[in-house]
């Protein structure tokens, strides 16, 4: 398949509606950036699930499956999905639950993405469990068995959702040993959030525990994260990377990141699909402004 794009959309983690005085009208701008993203040829949107904002603040953060289900009803063709939902943050079965509830009301446009978790002040704010990080994905291996079994065995007794055998189901990270492993054992979609050379080489360990799991790796769609700011010159659009990207993206996330000209936007593109990505998942730097998905769809989707 040829590369597609997603979009990140923004629900308040990074602060981004902090400038919004009425929390409508901030709900409102993120289906508004769905239903564009949708008109501009985007393959699907994706939300974070966190509970407030990184650093820790009185900004809004709207509840994402809250925001799925308007999206659900909100747009039309577009795929939908957390990106991703955390396993510590609701029972499994209940998780289960709210995620065919959702592909109900979209019409079987959504993809579950669930992950281990990872940011702590959450866990201590909502009084859940934090755990080390070896904890975490045993609890993630257990709970995506429970919501597979609940979407695909019988009886059941709430809707299965609209998709058959069951709605796609993404685990997101890049650990080689656990996360990727999980990936080849249950998951529809993978997700990382690396550079297009690190995309590459996790690629070829997930194609090695495909092998080990007599799991088909081309029936495993590979998506990775990136941000986007294009400029007139490499150096305007990079002065603007705020320094907190480097809690999401290792190394130097200048080097690789969709900051610059549209030429070296596309360059990087090429280098993500070159890495093996089938979806590229865009957040903006403008993250509220409907039109910087526009010019970027105009410049890269056509």
């Amino acid at each position: 398949m040829s590369l597609e794009f997603g979009i990140f959309l923004p629900v308040g983690f990074g602060g981004e509606l902090a400038a919004f005085a009425d929390p409508v009208e901030a709900a409102e701008r993120v289906v508004e950036l769905a239903r564009t993203a949708e008109e501009c040829g985007f393959a699907a949107a994706w939300l974070p699930d966190h509970l407030q904002t990184v650093p820790p603040s009185t900004a809004p953060v709207l509840e994402s499956w809250s925001m799925l289900a308007a999206l659900a009803r909100d747009t039309d063709r577009i795929r939908i999905g957390p990106l991703v939902s955390s396993n510590g943050y609701r029972n499994p079965a209940l998780q289960a639950k709210i995620a065919s509830t959702v592909d109900v009301l979209s019409g079987g446009r959504l993809t579950l993405g669930m992950g281990a978790g990872w940011y702590e002040p959450d866990y201590e704010a909502f009084g859940y469990e934090f755990g080390d990080a070896p904890a975490r994905l045993r609890q993630l291996r257990d709970g995506v068995r429970t919501i597979r079994a609940m979407w695909t065995e019988h009886p059941t007794t709430f809707p299965r959702g609209a998709q058959r055998p069951a709605i796609p189901l993404l685990i997101a990270g890049g650990g080689e040993r656990m996360t990727l492993k999980l990936v080849a054992e249950y998951a529809d979609a993978c997700n990382v959030m690396v550079s297009p050379a690190d995309a590459a080489r996790k690629f070829g360990v997930l194609r090695e525990h495909c092998a080990a799991a007599g799991r088909d790796y081309d029936a495993v769609l590979r998506t990775a994260t990136t941000a986007c700011l294009v400029a007139g010159s490499d150096e305007e659009a990079q002065a603007a990377l705020s320094p907190a990207m480097s809690l999401f993206y290792p190394g130097d996330p200048a080097s690789y990141l969709l900051y610059g000209t549209a030429d070296t936007v596309r360059r990087r593109i090429a280098a993500y699909e070159e890495a093996g990505v089938q979806q590229l998942i865009v957040g903006f730097h403008e993250a509220t402004d409907p039109e910087a998905i526009r010019r970027f769809a105009k410049e890269f989707i056509g």
